[in-house]
C-alpha cells in the first residue's frame, strides 16, 4: 500500500488495490486530521514533544557515530507557554532539518523521517519514539497556525522557516535562526483555550513526559526524570529504590508486597517494573494501573491487550518499542509480539512468585493473604499461569497455618477419606458464624480451611477439578458426623404418612419465603435436635452467581434449605410422642436451630427473645 499526502500542491493520493483506484484530493486531509486522527486532543503535546525528544537522540547518535563533529552542548527539550498571546513553544537542540528536509517529512504527510532513520543506523542502539509520521499534524487539533523554525546540524546549512494555518496551503522561507535545532509554535484556537493555561501544560508534560530520555523543561522546572527505574539493570539497584518508584509513580499507596522487575531484549525489546500492591478492602482494586510506555514516553494505562486480564490488578510499568500502535498509539493491534510479551509477563510473575515461595517463605505466607486475591484470579482466568500456581499458591486453615496444596492434601490424606475413597476438603468461610460446626469437626480430628476470599466459590470448583479424586465442603452442609461418611447413613425408619406428619409440623413452625425441605435424621442423642443446612452444590453456585461468575439461573431461585431433625434426640421424641400438643418447644428448637445459622430475624427474633424470657421465669 503506498499512501502520500502533499501539500498546497493539488496532488492527489491514490491507494493501490486489486479492483483499482480510488482518489481524494488534499482539501480533505485536515478535516480528517482535526477530527478523527487522534481521540483525544491533549496527545498534541506528547506528539510534539517525542519528536523534540527523538531530534534529540538523533544528534546524540550521530556524535556518537563520529557523523556530527560539533558541541552537543545542552540537551534538551523546552516547552514555553504564553498565555495572554496564547501560543506554545516546543524547542530542542536536536538534529535540525534543512528546507528539503521540510519539503519531505513537513510537506508530505505520513513520510516518517524516524522510521527512515532507524533503517539506516538500525545496526546501532538508538531509541526513537515516533515512527508514524504523522505526530506533528496533531498540532492542528488545537492550532489555528502552526510555525517551525530549524537549523540542520549539516555544515553549511540555512535555517527554514515552515507556516502553515490548517489549510493545504503552506509558507516556506529561510529565517534568521543561529542554533542548531527545531522551534515549533502553536496559535492555539479558541476552542482549546484549556491548553494555554500553565497548570494543565504542567498536567499534561508530567502525565506523558516525565520519564522522556532527556531533560523536559517548563516554566524554569525539569519535568521529568531521566533514568527511570526500569532502565537500569537490577543488579544496580537495592531494595529501597524499587519502594521510591513505586511511591513515585503511586504517591498514597502503601509499600507493595513484591515487586518483579522486567528486562529482556530478545525476541523482542520490553524492560518494566511490575508490583502486587497491598488491597485495603477486599475487592477495592484499581485496575488500569499499569503504566504502557515506548521508548520512555507515557502512551496509555489500559494494557489489556498486552497485559492477561488477571494481571491488570498489578500496579507499575511496562516499556516497550515492539508493541505494534495505531496512529493515535491509544489502541492496542494484536499481532505475534503482543501474544509472546503477554506470555513472558505471566512467566515472569510465576518465576517470582515462585522464587519468594521457596526462598523466603516466612515472607511469602505473611503476605499472602494480601496477594491470595490476584493468585486465585489468575488460576482461575489463565490455564497456563493455574499449571505453575498449583506449585505456589496456599491454602490457610482455621488455626492460620498455611500448606502448600500438595503439603495439605498429604495432611489429610489419611484422616479426611470418605467411604468411597474420595479426599474431602473441609472449609469454612467465616469462622465465627460457623464456630459450632468448625468445633464439632475438629472434635473429630479433621483440619478445616478458612475459605474467605471473593473468588474462594469459583476457587474450590477449580481444585476439585485439579485434585484427583477429590471434593470441598462447606463445614457447615451436615452434621459433623456426615461431612465426612465412613459409611451408609442409617435413616429413620417412618412410613410415608409419619414423614408427610413430621414435615407439616415443622414448616408449620418455620418462617414464610423460603423453602425448607424436612428430613428425619439419626444424628445422635447427644446432637442438635435441630440441624439446618444447605446443598453444597446449590450454595455454591448461587454465591458463583452473585460475583458474576455462576449460572444466574441459581442466583434466581429462592433460598432453600434442609431441615434434618433429629429423631434420636430426647426433645424431638417428646415432641413427636406428643405432637398434638407441642406447645413452646417446637418453636424453641426451631428458632435455636434458625438463630444458629443467623436465620433468624426480625419479628420471630423477637418472639424469641420473649419467649426464652418466660421459659426462665418459669
Amino acid at each position: 500500500m503506498e499512501i502520500a499526502f502533499s501539500l498546497g500542491r493539488k496532488r492527489n493520493f491514490y491507494i493501490l488495490c486489486m479492483k483499482g483506484q480510488i482518489g481524494v484530493t488534499t482539501e480533505n486531509i485536515f478535516p480528517v486530521i482535526k477530527q478523527f486522527l487522534y481521540s483525544d486532543h491533549e496527545i498534541f503535546l506528547r506528539e510534539i514533544v517525542a519528536n523534540a525528544v527523538d531530534a534529540t537522540s538523533k544528534i546524540k547518535a550521530l556524535a556518537s557515530t563520529g557523523e556530527y563533529k560539533g558541541e552537543l552542548g545542552e540537551l534538551k527539550v523546552t516547552v514555553e507557554l504564553d498565555e495572554s498571546a496564547k501560543t506554545l513553544k516546543i524547542t530542542d537542540r536536536g538534529i535540525g532539518m534543512t528546507a528539503e528536509e521540510v519539503d519531505k517529512y513537513i510537506n508530505q504527510i505520513a513520510f516518517s523521517s524516524a522510521g527512515e532513520f532507524l533503517e539506516k543506523y538500525k545496526d546501532h542502539d538508538i531509541d526513537i519514539i515516533g515512527q508514524f509520521g504523522v505526530g506533528f499534524y496533531s498540532a492542528f487539533m488545537v492550532s489555528t497556525k502552526v510555525t517551525i523554525e530549524s537549523l540542520s546540524y549539516r555544515e553549511g546549512a540555512k535555517p527554514v522557516f515552515w507556516s502553515c494555518d490548517g489549510s493545504p496551503e503552506f509558507e516556506m522561507g529561510e529565517c534568521k535562526k543561529e542554533d542548531r535545532g527545531t522551534v515549533i509554535t502553536l496559535y492555539l484556537d479558541s476552542d482549546s483555550d484549556e491548553f494555554a493555561h500553565k497548570e494543565r501544560i504542567s498536567a499534561l508534560l508530567n502525565k506523558y513526559c516525565k520519564f522522556m530520555p532527556f531533560p523536559v523543561e517548563f516554566d524554569g522546572k525539569v519535568v521529568n526524570s531521566v533514568e527511570p527505574i526500569w532502565t537500569k539493570a537490577p543488579s544496580e539497584l537495592k531494595e529501597e529504590d524499587y519502594i521510591n518508584f513505586y511511591h513515585a509513580l503511586y504517591p498514597m499507596e502503601e509499600d507493595p508486597m513484591f515487586y518483579i522487575h522486567l528486562n529482556v531484549d530478545y525476541p523482542f525489546t520490553l524492560t518494566g517494573v511490575l508490583y502486587f500492591p497491598k488491597i485495603k478492602e477486599r475487592m477495592a482494586i484499581d485496575k488500569n494501573k499499569i503504566q504502557l510506555y515506548c521508548n520512555q514516553m507515557f502512551v496509555t494505562d489500559h494494557v489489556d491487550n498486552i497485559v492477561p486480564d488477571f494481571l491488570t490488578l498489578l500496579h507499575g510499568v511496562i516499556d516497550s518499542p515492539d508493541i505494534p500502535l495505531n496512529v493515535s498509539r491509544s489502541y492496542l493491534q494484536s499481532d505475534s509480539n503482543v501474544k509472546k510479551i503477554s506470555t513472558y509477563i505471566t512467566k515472569k510473575v510465576s518465576d517470582r512468585l515462585e522464587e519468594i515461595f521457596k526462598e523466603q517463605r516466612e515472607t511469602y505466607e505473611q503476605k499472602w493473604d494480601n496477594i491470595k486475591l490476584f493468585i486465585e484470579y489468575g488460576m482461575l482466568s489463565d490455564e497456563k499461569f493455574c499449571e505453575r500456581a498449583m506449585e505456589f499458591a496456599l491454602l490457610k486453615d482455621t488455626e492460620g497455618k498455611y500448606y502448600s496444596i500438595e503439603e495439605y492434601r498429604k495432611s489429610i490424606e489419611e484422616s479426611q477419606k470418605d467411604k468411597d475413597g474420595k479426599l474431602v476438603f473441609l472449609y469454612a468461610t467465616n469462622p465465627e458464624d460457623q464456630y459450632t460446626s468448625i468445633k464439632a469437626a475438629k472434635d473429630l480430628g479433621y483440619n478445616v480451611l478458612l475459605m474467605d476470599c471473593e473468588l474462594d466459590a469459583h476457587f474450590v470448583g477449580l481444585l476439585e477439578q485439579k485434585i484427583e479424586n477429590s471434593r470441598f465442603a462447606r463445614v457447615d452442609s451436615d452434621a459433623a458426623a456426615n461431612l465426612i461418611p465412613k459409611q451408609d447413613e442409617v435413616k429413620p425408619e417412618m412410613s410415608d404418612d409419619d414423614k408427610k406428619a413430621l414435615s407439616e409440623l415443622f414448616k408449620a413452625a418455620l418462617p414464610t419465603g423460603t423453602e425448607w425441605e424436612i428430613e428425619p435424621a439419626n444424628l445422635g442423642e447427644n446432637a442438635e435436635p435441630v440441624l439446618i443446612t444447605q446443598n453444597e452444590f446449590m450454595r455454591r453456585w448461587r454465591e458463583m452467581s452473585s460475583i458474576g461468575g455462576g449460572m444466574n439461573f441459581y442466583g434466581s431461585l429462592p433460598e432453600s434449605y434442609t431441615v434434618k431433625v433429629n429423631m434420636e434426640n430426647p426433645v424431638i421424641g417428646k415432641i413427636w410422642a406428643d405432637k398434638e400438643n407441642t406447645g413452646d418447644t417446637l418453636h424453641q428448637v426451631v428458632d435455636l436451630a434458625l438463630l444458629s445459622k443467623g436465620l433468624l430475624k426480625g419479628k420471630d427474633l423477637a418472639e424469641f427473645i420473649a419467649r426464652s424470657e418466660e421459659l426462665l421465669k418459669n
